[in-house]
């Protein structure tokens, strides 16, 4: 697999978001609409979301979305492929995923499990929340 900068700086914000993304506190079982489709753009008015764009290139878009403690990174794909590479990378850094086709939402479980009731998809978790202090974990901040 093949990492790009922009692949690196999104799974650097990931990371960061997942570090506090070890909470529990889920809603309740919401109906789940069925899981929404479009640009980055579309999806972030879906979610009710202003978004501060991060990374804009062909591959792959991000932006942050949220207030306060319910911030997230949503992502876009310009292919399933380079989507289920980023996810295979990212789920490294542990955290909590809301997935679509060809896009992906990050962040708390609460967080992402609200998006889950306005653009559906799939929830995801990373392997460091079942894997706590495992080998793979090697130091160092996040570059972005």
């Amino acid at each position: 697999m093949r990492l790009t900068r922009p692949m690196l700086a999104l799974a650097g914000a990931a990371a960061a978001l997942a570090l506090t993304a070890c909470g529990s506190g889920g809603d309740g079982k919401d109906e789940v609409p069925p899981t929404a489709t479009g640009s980055l753009e579309h999806l972030a008015a879906e979610a009710k979301c202003e978004p501060n764009m991060q990374t804009d290139a062909d591959t792959i878009r991000q932006a942050l979305c949220g207030k306060g403690d319910e911030k997230y990174v949503l992502a876009t794909f310009a292919t399933d492929r380079g989507q289920a590479e980023w996810l295979s990378t990212a789920k490294d850094y542990g955290g909590y995923y809301l997935v679509g086709r060809k896009w992906v939402a990050v962040g708390e479980e609460r967080t992402v499990t609200a998006l889950r009731s306005m653009l559906g998809g799939t929830m995801e978790e990373g392997s460091e929340h079942m894997n706590p202090g495992g080998s793979h974990n090697q130091g160092g901040g996040h570059h972005g």
